[in-house]
């Protein structure tokens, strides 16, 4: 059971091409959002869509993997855990943020 304590799965649409950073220390870092959308009907018999937006991290080869298979607008399947930061915005006040940092990803080529 420890091992799903913090487990994310996901199956979405990459919004844009992944941000890919190769760091100073030689690591490499990737970031990209995947949308996922639910249907459901409203009382009236409509069909609504929902879309919720997820913020994901990728690092190591894992980013680039990511740099060099991922494409705007694909169906990606990602395995992950939860994460959550602070950091301080340019007005000085505290943000935090909730990311998926990816541990697998799989691009499905439809």
């Amino acid at each position: 059971m420890n091992s799903i304590k913090n487990r994310v799965q996901l199956t979405g649409n990459l919004g844009a091409m992944p941000e890919v950073k190769n760091l100073e220390n030689g690591n490499k870092v990737a970031r990209f959002s995947v949308a996922t959308s639910e249907d459901y009907l409203n009382k009236k018999g409509d069909k609504i869509t929902t879309t919720q937006w997820h913020n994901i991290v990728a690092w190591g080869k894992l980013a680039g993997i990511a740099e060099q298979v991922l494409k705007k607008g694909e169906q990606v399947i990602i395995d992950g855990k939860l994460s959550t930061r602070s950091y301080t915005a340019k007005d000085g006040s505290k943000r935090y943020i909730t990311e998926i940092v990816a541990q697998e990803l799989l691009v499905n080529k439809k």
